[in-house]
């Protein structure tokens, strides 16, 4: 088995999350009382937040370098960037660290590939839907964007930092999210990307008709299978 290296606190509520799947997972296909080797770097979120608002990326990105090294140096043997967003600076980290990182949108794509869907919606923080590093990597392996209306960002985006990051579960907030996802298919996506660690706290299957990608459970499970394989993925 593999040690894991977890960049997490993005927020902590997810990364708890990402340690329950990966866990499971492990003693699922071992057995017993089997679990996952992790070391974790948990970040103090609202210093990362607070750089994310100031759209300081590069020192983000300069911490997020560090966390990386740290796991490495410390016996991890990948890496998992345990949030959406802040895989804009997994190229970085790549070069940085001679250990593989396993990148959330890869795992995303091989489910969305499975489904032979060529459209899809993505929800998640501003910075995830509105730059071009999460969509870019999708658009390359001919999947198409769409996106909600500027105002419905906003909705998704402050939900996400004033309530999900928090522990808070509004349904208000969930009808608000079910009801921008239904205008989304109402467009033409036949699958939602649930792009942000936390929204699966708030929305998920049971909660809709219409095929829901749980980017958390999609990347775990995929770094728990990896961990227990003989091939590690390369940079």
């Amino acid at each position: 088995m593999k040690t894991i290296g977890l960049i997490g606190g993005l927020s902590w509520e997810s990364t708890s999350v990402y340690y329950s799947y990966i866990n499971r997972y492990v003693q699922q296909e071992l057995g017993g009382i089997h679990s996952a080797k992790c070391l974790i770097y948990s970040f103090d979120f609202e210093e990362i937040a607070a750089l994310q608002r100031e759209g300081d990326w590069e020192t983000a990105t300069k911490k997020m370098v560090q966390a990386a090294k740290f796991l490495e140096n410390g016996g991890a043997e990948l890496i998992v960037i345990c949030t959406n967003t802040m895989h804009l600076m997994a190229d970085d980290i790549k070069q940085a660290c001679n250990i593989p990182v396993v990148h959330i949108v890869d795992c995303v794509v091989n489910e969305i590939k499975k489904q032979n869907m060529s459209k899809v919606g993505l929800i998640g923080t501003k910075f995830t839907m509105e730059q071009s590093f999460y969509k870019g990597l999708l658009n390359t392996n001919d999947i198409e964007v769409l996106i909600p209306s500027q105002k419905e960002r906003k909705v998704i985006h402050d939900v996400i930092f004033a309530e999900l990051c928090k522990g808070e579960f509004k349904t208000t907030s969930k009808q608000a999210y079910l009801d921008i996802i239904n205008k989304l298919v109402e467009n033409g996506a036949e699958g939602i990307i649930l792009g942000c660690t936390e929204i699966p706290l708030l929305i998920n299957q049971s909660d809709t008709s219409f095929p829901l990608f749980d980017t958390t459970f999609i990347h775990a499970n995929k770094v728990a299978e990896i961990a227990l394989s003989n091939d590690l993925v390369k940079n």
